[in-house]
């Protein structure tokens, strides 16, 4: 069996977009949260306004719009109709959904999502909406069977914890091959009713991590995450399988310190909560700010899970709760500026569709088989084919038989499958019968064209008594020659060289030989190689360059009269034995270095008597310190 995922809106033929729903809900004022008595900073204009006291200038107000706005008189029944119902119907597509709670502490978050057992929230409505949605589809009989599943865990302390099957485990997040993000290790549980749900839902809860501050009494300590799966499955072929994800997320809120009075483990819970939300507005902003760039969805464990709630694939609802006190006045006002920017993200829906296409044996050939044995690829045999075809001009001697089995064995197990499969799905089926039989027809006109070209191949060379008219049997090999045997090779010719014989003078036989000149001896010339004459002309040159340095540093000194070269000797020696170190630096080819070892020679053996004791100087040598007067005396001169 073979899977398949199915692209965006193939029905459709359109790529489906859908933005962020965002909904604010303003919590009911509480007196005792405005001990100064200032009254309410946000005011409600219509169903989508709403307007606050710009804390720049107390006579203005700054006015946001939203998809929808719940004053304090909105029940939990119209937040759920008006916000969540909507998305619902998207998970029996196949698509995913998700609503989250945003908004600082003690806003009325998890009363949003939870509820109470007189008026429950956001998730146990949405759940049993799920289940009122798959009874009326399977009352339907359309022809498809429906599952239903649950995960919960929390982020405590950028920790990933199973709710469900409680433990200090920090479970890892994973990432598949179609980019669906994944918790290994996380208990997923069946369920078969909404009663089911409640009983495995109603425990977890107890299991999240709670706290009491100075601004609320139970405080969450961790961002909380139900998963909901719908998997619908189609009962006749080609069996197919749609998974729909429902992500509900009661996130923790963000913390003044200052106000809570957070101190120890409570302080380091609240860093942790805070700076997951700090990436979660970055993650906005990167979304925003478009171009392609990078979105940090991996700085957080929160934002990783979220990741196909902001700029993914699912259909996202935000709830956003805000106070109406003073008292809260600047984490409202952020938490209105959040929303306004998550406002305008922009999600691709799809849907997650695997269909499983039974796999067809075909049986091949046994040059495939041998092929397959061998290990050798069958690609890679058909380009040694080709390559072999386009070398050798000349037709095989083995005419090609008039049908393929493997492209017969393929063609009769298609139109076999096509009978069973549903008219939709025959047009693809439909071009690889096409494109199997045009390659049928074609072995069979070859097959024919070689015979016929064979055939009269074959009368010809009959009648002829010769092949060579015919191009079945043209080669391009030159003619065959006898090879001669070895008795039958010609002998070399070798010379005899007779050694040479001095006639005597007095035989008279020799007569006419003595008659002939001596040998006169030749002189040997010997012609140097050319290594030799590279060596012997870079030696004269050497030999010239040095002469010409000797008369260049010698030359100088007969220019100048022997009574100013004392002088200047005397005035170098007295720098040496009396000068300091800014005066020893100030001479030529004299640093820092060498001025220290001068002092310090100075202080050991004594006054220098002259010049030539400079070689005693580590580093100076008798070179060095003939260049080091030359351009000494040179200088005071110029002076």
């Amino acid at each position: 069996m073979a899977a398949q995922r199915v692209a965006e809106d193939v029905a459709r033929g359109t790529k489906q977009t859908a933005r962020v729903r965002v909904a604010v809900r303003l919590r009911p004022y509480m007196h005792m949260q405005d001990q100064k008595g200032e009254g309410a900073c946000v005011r409600r204009l219509d169903t989508k306004t709403l307007e606050i006291i710009n804390w720049r200038n107390a006579t203005e107000t700054l006015q946001y719009q939203f998809d929808v706005f719940h004053g304090e008189e909105t029940t939990q029944q119209e937040v759920f109709l008006s916000s969540v119902k909507p998305i619902l119907p998207h998970l029996l597509k196949g698509q995913n959904a998700s609503v989250f709670a945003y908004g600082p502490t003690g806003a009325g978050k998890t009363h949003t999502m939870l509820g109470s057992q007189e008026q429950p929230g956001v998730i146990p409505r949405a759940v049993r909406g799920v289940f009122n949605l798959v009874k009326a589809k399977e009352r339907e009989h359309e022809g498809w069977d429906y599952s239903i599943g649950m995960s919960y865990l929390e982020i405590y302390n950028e920790k990933v914890l199973d709710l469900l099957s409680p433990s200090a485990q920090d479970l890892p997040i994973r990432e598949n091959k179609d980019r669906n993000i994944l918790i290994p290790g996380l208990t997923h549980t069946p369920l078969s009713s909404f009663s089911n749900f409640h009983s495995h839902f109603i425990p977890a809860s107890l299991n999240r991590t709670t706290a009491s501050t100075k601004l609320n009494q139970r405080s969450s300590r961790s961002h909380a995450i139900l998963l909901i799966k719908v998997v619908r499955t189609q009962r006749n072929p080609p069996h197919r399988q749609q998974t729909g994800k429902l992500y509900l997320v009661d996130l923790a809120g963000s913390e003044d310190n200052r106000r809570t009075g957070n101190e120890g483990i409570r302080l380091k819970e609240s860093g942790a909560i805070n700076l997951s939300l700090f990436t979660l507005s970055k993650v906005v902003d990167s979304l925003n700010a478009g171009g392609g760039g990078r979105v940090p969805y991996r700085d957080s464990k929160l934002t990783r899970l979220l990741q196909d709630s902001l700029g993914g694939s699912s259909h996202s609802v935000m709830i956003t709760n805000i106070a109406p006190e003073y008292t809260y006045y600047f984490e409202t006002f952020t938490a209105l500026n959040f929303a306004a920017k998550s406002k305008q993200i922009v999600n691709k829906p799809f849907i997650r569709e695997t269909v499983t296409v039974p796999s067809v044996q075909v049986k091949r050939s046994r040059e495939e088989q041998e092929a397959g044995r061998s290990g050798e690829p069958q690609k890679k045999k058909l380009k040694d084919v080709k390559k072999t075809g386009q070398e050798d001009p000349t037709p095989p001697a083995q005419l090609h038989s008039p049908t393929d089995p493997s492209v017969l064995n393929r063609l009769m197990a298609l139109e076999k499958l096509l009978m069973g499969t549903p008219a939709k799905e025959r047009l693809n089926m439909h071009r690889e019968i096409q494109e199997l039989k045009e390659k049928q027809r074609e072995f069979e006109s070859k097959a024919k064209v070689l015979k016929v070209t064979g055939n009269g191949a074959t009368r010809n060379s009959s009648d002829n008594g010769s092949s060579g008219d015919s191009p079945l049997f043209r080669t391009y090999l030159p003619p065959l020659h006898r090879k001669q045997s070895a008795a039958a090779k010609p002998k070399k010719q070798q010379a005899v060289v007779s050694p040479l014989q001095v006639p005597n003078e007095h035989d008279p036989a020799n007569f006419k030989v003595s008659q002939l000149q001596p040998l006169q001896q030749c002189p040997v010339v010997k012609r140097p190689t050319v290594c030799l004459m590279k060596k012997q002309k870079n030696l004269e040159q050497s030999e010239v360059q040095e002469g010409k340095e000797n008369v260049k540093d010698t030359g100088w000194e007969s220019h100048l009269d022997k009574s100013v070269l004392d002088q200047s000797r005397h005035k170098i020696l007295q720098v040496l034995n009396s000068g300091s170190l800014k005066d020893l630096k100030g001479l030529q080819q004299i640093g820092d270095k060498k001025a220290k070892l001068i002092l310090g020679w100075r202080e050991i053996q004594g006054s220098f008597t002259q010049l030539e004791d400079l070689t005693n100087i580590e580093g100076i040598t008798a070179k060095r310190l003939s260049s080091f007067i030359k351009a000494n005396i040179l200088s005071m001169m110029g002076t």
